[in-house]
């Protein structure tokens, strides 16, 4: 995808570097939403499947392009309830109700070689006019909870969702203080109501589940409490650390994940105007919760690290840097990144942009850590979220990542794919700093950037284990799902 912006070239080891507009630190315009998606669903669809119990019935969901409703089953099929499936290996992130393909469910928006239909019945497809997807999937409205910053998925397969107050960096507004539950107890995929969990919550955006616990920040506290699948309602809590290593009053949101070896990592961000010290201590970076009172410092060097996720199977964590204000200018170099955590890793902010790339004077940056996937200053990886395995060739596994745009014309607001290496885990070298895609990183979702300013930006995302993709909004606060057509 070819992008226009005002960013100048400047040639820089594997690519070009461009400066743009920060995409991070704005308030949202507003506009009205695109046109009503196209309607019209097909007459078709599959067969009913056989099942061991009931009658199949006559007629079915609506299909694209055949000729006639579903025929009657011997046993239709029965819809499989999550609290029968056992959790993973660490018991957490269990399966959401199933029943029908999802994209056979009422107000799915499907995209198709021959052209984009809805499934008649739900109200919600008008408000995804814009959104474009490779043919052969389809997405549905799923709620609105303003500011959407984080977003997990509970053991019983409830949607848990951060929406903070305190100014962020991305212009959202509108927010509750709090961490809401977003329950689908019926499986028609919308949420059937909002929940709030804990309130009075300005500062929070990190969220997490472990085996037996649910983790959250209170500003710089992270907090946990026990956690029992299908709770809505919180117990007690206790404080795990108090992230005060190197405050920032911007950058203030922390993210966690935790690794398949079970070590916690949380973000901690710097500032832009942060001066380069000797020794380069510990202002911006990665920590690690291991019962310190402040958590232990892990890798260094980062100026805004919004989001930090973990890759499961390698035993694999990575963080999203946003970097330097306008660092693209000139043969600085600047760009925004994904960064793999690994102890004694310094990636240079404020003293080197880069490898070889000095900020301050006199500063020896050969030792600085090269990445593999870089941004535009300005296009703003929000969050991340590795493909579960459900999807087909050629996402099987990627690394999915919301993009947020630049700010005041937010050129660049989209979801990319960036495709791992199954063997290692680790994702494939590419770049958009040559302002089209390079390498392993494609375009996979479109359409917020259409000078509208009416379908507010993508924010964050996380995979539910049934494989839907959930994108959060914090500018409008819109929820939606991403799913392959076969998908069920």
């Amino acid at each position: 995808m070819m992008r226009v912006g005002t960013r100048f070239a400047s040639f820089f080891v594997l690519t070009m570097a461009y400066v743009g507009c920060r995409g991070d630190e704005t308030t949202p315009s507003t506009g009205p939403d695109g046109a009503a998606a196209g309607s019209g669903a097909g007459t078709g669809g599959a067969a009913g499947a056989a099942g061991s119990t009931g009658t199949g019935g006559t007629g079915g969901n609506s299909g694209v392009g055949g000729t006639g409703g579903n025929a009657s089953g011997t046993g239709g099929a029965t819809p499989r309830d999550a609290s029968a499936d056992p959790p993973d290996a660490r018991g957490i992130d269990a399966p959401v109700v199933t029943g029908p393909r999802f994209c056979d469910r009422p107000g799915s928006v499907r995209f198709t070689a021959s052209g984009t239909t809805v499934v008649p019945g739900d109200a919600g497809a008008d408000k995804l006019a814009y959104l474009q997807l490779p043919a052969g999937f389809c997405a549905h409205y799923f709620a609105n909870v303003p500011n959407t910053r984080q977003m997990r998925f509970a053991p019983g397969g409830e949607l848990f969702v951060a929406s903070p107050t305190k100014g962020t960096t991305g212009g959202g507004n509108g927010g509750r203080a709090a961490i809401v539950i977003l329950p689908d107890d019926n499986g028609d995929g919308v949420a059937d109501s909002t929940i709030t969990f804990i309130d009075n919550l300005p500062a929070t955006q990190g969220i997490l589940f472990t085996k037996d616990h649910f983790y959250y920040q209170n500003d710089t506290a992270i907090w946990r409490m026990p956690y029992a699948r299908g709770a809505r309602a919180p117990t007690a809590s206790e404080l795990v650390a108090n992230v005060t290593i190197f405050p920032s009053d911007l950058h203030w949101p922390k993210t966690l994940d935790e690794a398949d070896d079970g070590t916690i990592y949380v973000g901690n961000g710097g500032n832009d105007g942060d001066s380069c010290l000797p020794g380069r201590p510990f202002m911006g970076g990665i920590l690690q919760l291991d019962g310190t009172a402040g958590g232990t410092p892990v890798a260094k060097g980062f100026r805004n690290p919004i989001a930090v996720r973990c890759q499961r199977g390698h035993n694999l964590c990575f963080a999203a840097e946003l970097a330097k204000d306008y660092s693209a200018m000139g043969e600085v170099g600047g760009r925004e990144k994904i960064a793999p955590i690994r102890a004694g890793d310094d990636w240079g902010f404020p003293c080197c942009y880069g490898r070889d790339l000095p900020e301050a004077p006199n500063q020896d940056c050969s030792t600085i850590v090269p990445e593999d996937v870089a941004f535009l200053i300005g296009d703003t990886p929000f969050a991340f979220d590795f493909e579960p395995g459900k999807w087909a060739a050629p996402y099987t596994g990627s690394l999915f990542i919301p993009l947020h745009g630049a700010a005041g014309s937010w050129n660049g607001a989209r979801v990319v794919a960036v495709s791992v290496d199954p063997a290692t885990g680790i994702p494939g070298r590419g770049s958009d700093l040559l302002m089209s895609n390079q390498g392993a990183v494609t375009d996979f979702a479109t359409g917020w950037d259409d000078k509208t300013y009416g379908h507010g930006r993508p924010a964050a995302i996380t995979f539910a284990p049934d494989g839907r993709m959930f994108l959060g909004n914090d500018n409008d606060g819109s929820i939606v799902w991403i799913a392959p057509l076969d998908l069920e």
